[in-house]
């Protein structure tokens, strides 16, 4: 067994945090953690104190909007990779709808350099390549061609395939490559991009709201394509109660079906647009507690696999419009855990749940480094005080994006430290 280069010491564990662990790496890789005190450092090896922070698997992010090239006043790879750092991200998953869209290699290939001569160290990057050319949902991009570029997996992002015909073909051609294909679920005809849910709120603001339908509709086309063709899809930013079931029902039947959700999903409701609030103006937008209470389970249970952000950043004066002229998305990155970690702490999600979402499945589904803390695996962790308060701030956030809901509000849970394959990040 290969000598130790890093020790970290008194950790606790998230599962049981009066256990203080060690944990030894070698090589920017896992060489096992013992209970505290038990294996001496090695002469050399760098010692870090961790005096019982508690010791979790960095997160993954597979669905963020980074916007370079071409939108940097909103974000940009170096922003946006400072913020996912902060944020205990170790790997994150960029999405096509750059100015010019990533539907060729070279543009994937430039995120790549930028990603490595900004942060050579971490996070990592990995591109989403555009299904279709431009994202206009007419013809294939050249699926292949970006693969061997370094896409991760292919998506339409906001922008969902309406021709069910194309869709097939996408699916067939991404599972013949081996490379997921992620799916934004809204039928265009109802209501899309409104940024709030069809109900009440929508109502008392005079607003044209999108129904859950919406959501739920295109959801059971791509499930039940799936389940036809045998091949896997990956269901975006799940926000509604009746996708969950449609997700549920397939799963049982053993449709190859997999789904995120985001944090704002799960803290928030529709109510928090009132007053015009274009910092909630999310799609699909924010729904009801009924909702909020289903995804919630879903996670537990599995039904929904993942947690992603969607972070996407905007300029202020992008987002202080009137609302209907607002564009869609919340900046995520920075508060994801501290947000689903004081859901695990009143008991609305247990700890088990929460790392299953952020750090295993995300990586499983995806093909992408996963540290479960065995023998061999990346050293990619965080050490995260649990009892830390902060305040969310346009001054606290390090990405370009202050639009979140969240601003003014008091969170529990700092990331002290991150490391990725055993270097020090953040």
């Amino acid at each position: 067994m290969s000598q130790a280069d890093l020790v970290v010491r008194r950790a606790a564990l998230a599962q049981a945090p009066q256990d203080y662990v060690d944990l030894f790496v070698a090589k920017g890789r896992v060489l096992g953690v013992f209970p505290s005190g038990s294996q001496p450092a090695p002469e050399g090896a760098k010692v870090v104190e961790a005096e019982g922070l508690l010791l979790l698997p960095s997160l993954t992010d597979v669905h963020v909007h980074l916007r370079e090239p071409g939108q940097e006043w909103k974000e940009t790879i170096a922003t946006g990779l400072a913020a996912a750092a902060k944020g205990g991200f170790g790997s994150v998953m960029c999405m096509a709808n750059t100015d010019p869209v990533n539907d060729q290699a070279p543009i994937t290939e430039t995120m790549l350099d930028k990603a490595a001569r900004s942060h050579p160290r971490g996070p990592r990057l990995y591109p989403v390549g555009a299904l279709t050319v431009g994202l206009e949902g007419k013809i294939l991009a050249p699926m292949e061609e970006l693969k061997t570029a370094g896409c991760k997996a292919f998506s339409n992002d906001g922008r969902p395939v309406s021709d069910s015909e194309l869709f097939r073909r996408a699916l067939e051609y991404a599972s013949d490559l081996g490379v997921p294909v992620i799916d934004h679920c809204e039928d265009p005809w109802l209501a899309p991009a409104t940024g709030v849910n069809e109900g009440v709120v929508s109502a008392r603001l005079g607003l044209r709201g999108n129904p859950d339908i919406s959501e739920a509709i295109q959801a059971a086309r791509d499930c039940l394509l799936a389940e036809y063709l045998n091949v896997p899809v990956h269901l975006a930013h799940i926000s509604s109660r009746r996708s969950v079931e449609i997700i549920r029902a397939a799963k049982a039947k053993g449709a190859p079906v997999t789904a995120e959700t985001c944090p704002h999903y799960l803290i928030l409701t529709e109510e928090a647009c009132e007053g015009y609030n274009t910092n909630a103006k999310v799609n699909p937008p924010l729904r009801t507690g009924e909702d909020r209470q289903a995804l919630l389970a879903a996670l537990e249970d599995g039904t929904i696999d993942a947690l992603a952000t969607d972070h996407a950043p905007h300029a202020a004066h992008e987002k202080e419009t009137p609302f209907d002229e607002a564009p869609n998305g919340i900046s995520g990155l920075e508060t994801a855990l501290s947000v689903t970690w004081e859901l695990a702490a009143r008991g609305e999600l247990s700890v088990e749940a929460l790392i299953r979402a952020w750090c295993q499945r995300p990586a499983e589904i995806f093909g992408l480094p996963l540290n479960r803390f065995q023998l061999g695996d990346p050293a990619d962790f965080i050490l995260f005080d649990p009892n830390a308060r902060w305040k969310v701030t346009p001054q606290a956030l390090l990405s370009k994006g202050k639009n979140t809901p969240l601003l003014g509000r008091e969170l529990t849970g700092v990331v002290k430290a991150l490391y990725v394959a055993g270097k020090h990040v953040s």
